[in-house]
């Protein structure tokens, strides 16, 4: 059976993303025209605009549509901004970041991953992100960014990412113990001491690599 993906994207867009209030222009046209399916491995391809998060390898999986979505929306990026992101993964999201924004950082810690993130973003013709391949939680960089989005969840908030923060930036995560994560909007203290959190939504994702809670041991 041959899926007209154009319509499928059209789908996703209509039925998932705008249900889910995401309104902001820009980003449901970049979600409308970005051909998520040559971001999903072939055996899943078929799937690339389902209600799913899809497997990427490595325990690790894409984000669903609607969250996609929602982090685009939460950090109303302009074009002339400098965008991080924490966890390339499939390389989906750093195409939509670098669709919104003049310039994109990404970091990978799994190696082929960040290879296959580039290769579909060449394909895309998509050329002002940078793929590291590199732990982000060990990552250090004197650049500065206006905005952050973070792929994966966070027990607690590490602060060495708002560090990477220009004034006035701001960042997107997933925070908290599962079931009941919470997605927020960070943004620096006015004091330069500690962070404004803004929750967004409810929702669950996998932890980072070194991200997750530490087990607690009960006697």
């Amino acid at each position: 059976m041959t899926i007209d993906y154009a319509k499928a994207r059209e789908t996703m867009v209509e039925q998932q993303v705008r249900p889910w209030e995401v309104f902001q222009p820009r980003v449901l046209e970049t979600l409308a025209r970005l051909p998520r399916e040559r971001f999903v491995v072939e055996a899943h391809r078929a799937l690339a605009y389902s209600d799913l998060a899809l497997p990427i390898g490595h325990g690790e999986s894409m984000m669903k549509p609607v969250l996609e979505g929602r982090a685009l929306q939460a950090l109303s990026i302009t074009a002339g901004e400098d965008v991080l992101e924490i966890g390339t993964g499939s390389g989906y999201l750093s195409a939509c970041l670098g669709s919104l924004a003049r310039d994109v950082v990404s970091l990978e810690r799994h190696a082929d991953l960040a290879r296959t993130a580039r290769a579909r973003l060449q394909a895309q013709s998509i050329g002002n992100v940078r793929i590291d391949t590199i732990d982000a939680l060990q990552w250090d960089s004197e650049r500065r960014f206006d905005a952050i989005c973070v792929g994966g969840a966070v027990a607690t908030i590490p602060s060495r990412f708002l560090q990477w923060l220009r004034p006035g930036g701001r960042m997107f995560v997933i925070h908290g113990l599962a079931p009941a994560m919470q997605a927020a909007l960070v943004r620096p203290a006015d004091n330069a001491a500690g962070f404004q959190i803004e929750s967004l939504f409810e929702t669950e994702l996998p932890y980072l690599v070194g991200a997750a809670p530490v087990p607690q041991f009960q006697l």
